[in-house]
């Protein structure tokens, strides 16, 4: 079909392609009116936040539809895009569309203070185009259309990335991005080289239909992976994410951290489970190992982190490290025929999908809102801010539980679900994997305490005990605008922890697509319990949880009240007597990191500068460096320096050097042709 041809007769697919037109329409209007700086964030904003809350609704009923095709004649002559809604990628449509809402929401207040020096009618254009290359990657149905979209999405978040470009950390920082996602959309590019399988049709609907030995299904697996990870912040190609999140402005950060890294995750997918029809054991395990690897280093990062925001962003690099192990086990089930337990391996991937899309945001907004209120990234620097900003102070608690994996909110739903699947893998026919596996699910639980243990640490130091700075107390709390962006992220957390059964339902046809098998029958049988496979084997009912939490509360207040009669009593918390407290005498962010940097010390590259009893005035200094800088990327920088300098040798200068060239060149092209 081709889109728009009958208005009469619009689809899904028509529907989101006009939300992407209308988008587009913003941010050109954002650019026409770049010198009326009030545009932008009182008008503009706010209409591309409602057309993120009109794409989830599109996306959620077209979860449930056939798929739908379309053919567009906007490419190259031979080359039209192709693009296609399926039950896959309605899914990452709701999770684009359900993020940017609230984060454009957010967005209208906090570009109303000009970032760096770029207008925010030029942000409005970069920005909306970052959202609309995004749904259109999701909607590719070629290779052609999906690396055009593939470039844009890169270009426009570096672009977004730098939006402060006058200094020169950011500078580096989106030039370090662009590199790592160039390096990436190689692989990718080569990955679908290989699909194609010397065809010359580069549409998905060819690929699919092509059966490739294992050797060359193989190598497209590990191109995609190498392709996909690198934009996901895989191990080792994690390096981009710690840089380019402290540099962007608030909201982009929450974008590329909660919607754009799962673009990478869309794109695995539709590879691994679409497009290639084996599925080999090592597959899955090769996912496992890289992905807990990924997760742990994440964290263990995150945990020692003095920038709320590059705290955030090692979390993220976790997060996207337990994603990957779900699909891992997911492919390993279905290299055994296991199909259901592979359907809720992916099943507990994608609902982390959507789950971290939500508190993730919810977490990088909270941050930008701390970053406008006092000017300050550094921990060092913050603390007692839920006294000046309770709001803030709240809903960043909100997003703090998720992330930490606590009940009834949605970090922990995917997580008990990964948990529960890790609790299948006895059953697998290889003893090696018997032995395995348990190793793994018990990593697992230790990322999922130290991932608790970071977010206390990063509620505890901006928002608990006393100020750190005078200027503190001049804090002020969110806007409007960002408050109606921050409470629809926290509906999301708090609507997919208490309804997960109902989420499952949305998430089944997708599971059906990729691996065979759903566990909507089974959930829906068992009304508002979370089943995932037998109630005699597991069960989790996150209202009656929230009931019982509900309950303890109210019997501790019914006990206050009765026994100390209502009566209330502030003193300064006990300090063992010491009656002169001071802001300084509390755990700072490096002091509540150093049990972890003793413990995982092998992990870290630590500069110490450590005070010695005689120091007349002593220093404490401690900077944390990654290994892979050292071992890896510095040494292909000096091996690309030194061919630099070789090859640049040949430029003399001067023309008869290369009018030399030119004839040896022919030479040597004619005698390989007379051989």
């Amino acid at each position: 079909m081709n889109a728009f041809s009958d208005p009469a007769q619009w689809n899904h697919l028509d529907a989101v392609l006009a939300v992407v037109l209308v988008w587009l329409a913003i941010g050109v209007a954002g650019v026409c009116a770049v010198r009326r700086f009030d545009l932008a964030p009182r008008f503009l904003f706010p209409a591309g936040s409602v057309l993120g809350i009109v794409l989830f609704g599109i996306a959620l009923h077209a979860v449930f539809s056939p798929a739908e095709v379309a053919v567009l004649p906007i490419g190259l002559p031979d080359l039209p895009f192709h693009f296609r809604l399926d039950g896959l990628s309605a899914f990452f449509l709701m999770v684009i569309g359900g993020a940017a809402a609230g984060v454009t929401a957010f967005a209208a207040g906090y570009f109303r203070k000009i970032e760096g020096e770029t207008a925010p009618g030029l942000l409005c254009l970069q920005y909306h185009v970052f959202l609309a290359s995004m749904v259109l990657v999701v909607l590719a149905d070629d290779a052609y259309a999906f690396m055009v979209m593939w470039e844009t999405m890169a270009l426009s978040s570096f672009f977004l990335v730098t939006a402060n470009h006058r200094v020169e950390e950011n500078r580096r920082a989106g030039y370090l991005y662009l590199l790592i996602a160039h390096i990436g959309a190689i692989g990718i590019l080569l990955c679908f080289g290989v699909l194609q399988s010397n065809t010359g049709d580069y549409t998905f609907a060819n690929m699919r239909v092509q059966e490739h030995p294992p050797f060359w299904a193989s190598v497209a697996f590990l191109l995609a992976l190498f392709g996909f990870g690198a934009k996901a912040g895989l191990l080792p190609l994690h390096i981009w994410l710690p840089e380019a999140h402290p540099a962007a402005p608030s909201p982009v950060s929450a974008l590329m951290s909660g919607v754009m890294l799962k673009t990478a995750i869309y794109g695995f997918l539709r590879i691994s489970f679409d497009l290639l029809h084996a599925q080999l054991w090592w597959w899955g395990l090769l996912l496992l190992g890289i992905g807990l690897a990924t997760a742990l280093f994440g964290i263990v990062f995150a945990a020692v982190q003095v920038d709320m925001k590059r705290l955030l962003a090692y979390s993220s690099i976790e997060n996207i490290g337990l994603i990957f192990a779900a699909i891992g086990l997911s492919v390993l089930f279905s290299s055994y025929g296991m199909t259901p337990m592979a359907a809720l391996a992916l099943t507990a991937a994608l609902y982390h999908v959507v789950s971290h899309a939500f508190f993730k945001s919810l977490l990088f907004v909270g941050t930008g809102a701390v970053l406008h209120a006092t000017s300050e990234r550094s921990l060092g620097k913050l603390g007692g801010l839920i006294r000046y900003m309770p709001w803030v102070a709240w809903v960043c608690l909100i997003g703090v539980l998720a992330s930490a994996g606590l009940p009834p909110l949605s970090g922990f739903v995917s997580e008990w679900l990964l948990l529960q699947s890790f609790l299948f893998t006895p059953e697998l026919p290889s003893s090696f994997l018997n032995m395995l596996i348990p190793v793994a699910a018990a990593l697992v639980a230790l990322i999922a305490a130290l991932a608790g243990y970071t977010m206390v640490k990063f509620f505890g130091i901006i928002f608990l005990g006393q100020p750190r700075e005078e200027k503190l107390s001049q804090a002020h709390d969110a806007g409007t605008w960002e408050r109606v962006g921050m409470m629809w992220l926290v509906c999301g957390c708090v609507f997919l922890g208490l309804l997960p059964a109902q989420f499952i339902q949305v998430i089944d046809p997708v599971t059906r697509q990729l691996a065979g098998a759903g566990l909507g029958d089974l959930v829906a049988a068992s009304g508002w319990l979370l089943v995932p496979v037998a109630a005699e084997r597991a069960s989790y009912g996150p209202i009656i949880f929230l009931a019982g939490v509900a309950a303890s509360f109210a019997l501790a207040f019914l006990l206050v009240r009765k026994f100390y009669h209502g009566r209330l009593r502030r003193s300064p918390p006990w300090d063992c007597g010491y009656p002169w407290q001071e802001p300084r005498m509390q755990d700072t962010a490096e002091g509540f990191g150093q049990p972890i940097r003793q413990i995982f010390e092998p992990l870290f590259r630590m500069d110490r500068q450590l005070p010695t009893p005689f120091d007349a005035h002593p220093r404490y200094k401690v900077i944390i460096g990654d290994h892979f800088w050292q071992w890896l990327y510095l040494p292909v920088a000096h091996v690309i320096e030194r061919m630099a300098r070789l090859i640049g040798l040949l430029q003399q200068g001067r023309i008869s050097v290369y009018l030399l060239y030119s004839f040896v060149t022919v030479i040597g092209v004619l005698v390989w042709v007379t051989q």
